[in-house]
């Protein structure tokens, strides 16, 4: 390239190099030659728009913010402009402000499909679906044949619990482009959903096949097993382990690090999550931070690495109790993220995620942390070599289990588990049963986990249980289809209609007061409920679980012991429906249980967030003591000392 000072071009020439300069990754060199046609034209809009982009893709998000508004003085119905400033906002977090900008760029241009989309994306974000579902069907009225877009169809329709819809859209994804490998795995999410997770295995192993480092998909497989009751143990802990070499294969690992060995020292403790808003992870994990948080100052300095754009009333709770620094990871790099972690000198690091959405567990590979943990978001070996340890406790997670796991157990001495109290007004209402003159059993966990044996034991249970009805909601019962399949499944255990109560999504205040109509809470198997459990415990429902031997089908185990309710915890299925019936038959027995429950739980490990901080920190410390005596051996070891 000839030196800019003996170049004779006008702006647009320089622009014209400048493009070409960018899109060489000589993004420097680019901004050079933009900033040159401005010196030349001031007010040439074009020459600040691909200033900013420059500065945007070079990570400098306000400088382009500034860009994007000068070109924007110059000429405001400059339809790229508002686009290009909706996305410099959307990076900064900016969602009102970003959704502004797309709505002005569409509004001078409503034909601009990347518009819509980005739009579209950040209403999916907001949880504004039905909105976000708007915008991509403009702009697939545009551009019929945008894969993407109707992949992104497909997961707005598929959180509004319009299952088949969203199925139709990664269909129509996969059609237009049969090597697209995320739409292969997004449909594979929305068969698991249906409870059709032969199809969803196969859609995750294609995706794999189109993209063999693709780890998103390999997490989502991982995730699917637990849902299979066919699911043999050893073969799980394969495929972890196979996930675990290639995301190890792809990463820097850092094999030092230079944080004092000092055993009691204030330590550092990083958490990684995708779920620090609204979710189930938030309300196992808000009460427990903030006990963390009131010990923290002398112990413990805590740091937060949150990997999801929505930011909600939640979101900002949690984050204020986070002394050492929030750092919104969404936008950054693995090896970016594995660095600012470095740079923060984080002790120990903890992973909240394991293969649930949202997580960064190829960073976990890569060790940016002396000693690294996974608890609480998921119930199985994350397969990751460089994950030191996984959180148990002395119920679910049995010695002859830990074979399974990559990870070192580190058992809790009670809970692995403690929920923090809905902030919800709903009292505990009498027991249905008395005023209905029957029992209604009911489950709200998600449908995928209601398998075929499930369906048979339920029925069993209502057969031997005269006039009983069973509840059930759950997000894909919104849908005709699943309750029509569902329906089926039981009529064929000869359990009539008129049995079954289906409901579908609701807000979770809706979701709570539901249990009021409720008497005795099945659990499912072999993927027992937690959240549910916890929740119906609350609203003084007992739960009637099926005792496993794996970790995941153990929560219920865990959970009941710790509520002081043993006798809700069956050892077969014939146990389960004998207990069933016998607590349904002592509607008295279960009415003063009910009056009690709540007060019960509430005064239990699962809910006493103070004593769980404390054994937390404590499982923290001597994981620290236990590295820092490590490394004292090998420093002894590399010296020679005795």
């Amino acid at each position: 390239m000839t030196p800019l000072e003996a170049v004779d071009v006008n702006a647009s020439d320089l622009i014209a190099q400048g493009n070409a300069l960018e899109d060489a990754g000589q993004l420097p060199q680019a901004l050079q030659r933009y900033e040159a046609a401005i010196a030349l034209e001031p007010r040439f809009a074009r020459a600040h728009l691909n200033r900013g982009n420059a500065l945007l893709a070079s990570g400098d998000t306000d400088a382009a913010v500034d860009a994007f508004e000068t070109a924007l003085a110059h000429d405001p119905d400059y339809a790229a402009g508002h686009f290009n400033l909706g996305n410099a906002h959307a990076r900064l977090r900016q969602p009102g402000a970003a959704t502004a900008a797309y709505r002005k760029a569409i509004a001078l241009n409503p034909d601009f499909v990347d518009a819509h989309v980005a739009l579209g994306a950040l209403l999916d974000d907001g949880r504004q679906y039905s909105a976000a579902v708007a915008h991509y069907r403009l702009a697939l009225a545009i551009r019929p044949g945008y894969a993407e877009v109707h992949s992104n169809l497909g997961k707005s329709l598929r959180e509004l619990g319009q299952f088949e819809d969203a199925l139709a859209g990664y269909g129509r994804a996969l059609e237009i482009n049969p090597g697209y490998a995320e739409g292969h795995s997004n449909l594979g999410n929305v068969l698991k959903d249906l409870g059709r997770l032969d199809e969803a295995l196969a859609c995750y192993r294609r995706a794999l096949e189109l993209a063999p480092a693709f780890v998103e998909a390999h997490s989502n497989l991982l995730f699917l097993l637990n849902y299979r009751t066919d699911a043999d143990p050893h073969l799980a802990l394969a495929e972890a382990q196979r996930y675990g070499a290639s995301v190890t294969e792809h990463a820097r690992s850092y094999g030092t690090w230079p944080n004092s060995r000092e055993p009691g020292r204030i330590l550092r403790i990083g958490f990684v999550s995708g779920d620090l808003r609204d979710h189930p992870v938030s309300y196992f994990f808000e009460g427990v931070l903030a006990a963390l948080a009131n010990m923290a100052p002398c112990r413990l300095e805590l740091f937060c690495y949150s990997n999801h754009p929505l930011y909600d009333s939640t979101t900002r709770r949690i984050q204020s109790h986070f002394d050492g620094g929030w750092c919104a990871t969404e936008d950054m790099t693995d090896a970016a993220l594995a660095e600012r972690m470095r740079n923060d000198a984080i002790d120990i690091l903890v992973d909240l995620s394991g293969h649930t959405a949202h997580n960064r567990l190829p960073v976990f590979a890569m060790k940016p942390a002396p000693v690294q943990l996974s608890w609480l978001g998921y119930f199985g070996t994350t397969g990751v070599s460089a994950m030191d340890y996984l959180i148990a406790d002395p119920w679910t997670l049995p010695p002859s289990e830990e074979a399974n796991f990559t990870e070192r157990i580190w058992r809790l001495p009670e809970t692995r588990l403690c929920f923090t109290p809905p902030d919800v007004p709903l009292e505990v209402t009498p027991l249905p049963a008395l005023s209905n003159g029957y029992v209604t059993f009911g489950c709200f966990n998600n449908l995928s986990k209601m398998n075929d044996r499930v369906v048979a034991l339920w029925a069993q249970v209502l057969h031997a249980t005269p006039g009983s009805r069973l509840f059930l909601k759950s997000p894909q019962l919104k849908e005709v289809s699943v309750q029509q399949g569902l329906c089926t499944a039981f009529v064929a255990h000869g359990i009539t209609l008129d049995r079954l109560v289906l409901e579908g999504l609701s807000s979770r205040a809706e979701y709570l007061a539901c249990y009021q109509r409720v008497d005795i809470a099945l659990d499912p198997f072999p993927y027992t409920g937690g959240t549910t459990t916890v929740e119906a415990l609350w609203m003084g429902v007992p739960v009637l679980t099926l005792q496993g031997e794996r970790f995941l089908s153990r929560q219920g185990v865990g959970l009941l012991m710790n509520a002081g309710l043993p006798e809700w915890i069956a050892s077969d299925p014939a146990d389960y429906v004998l207990r069933a019936t016998a607590h349904a038959a002592d509607l008295h027995a279960l009415a003063r249980l009910r009056s009690t429950l709540r007060q019960q739980v509430l005064a239990s490990p699962i809910f006493n967030a103070n004593d769980f901080a404390r054994h937390f920190e404590t499982a923290l410390r001597g994981m620290w003591h236990a590295w820092c005596s490590q490394q004292a051996v090998r420093v002894d070891s590399s010296t020679g000392s005795p």
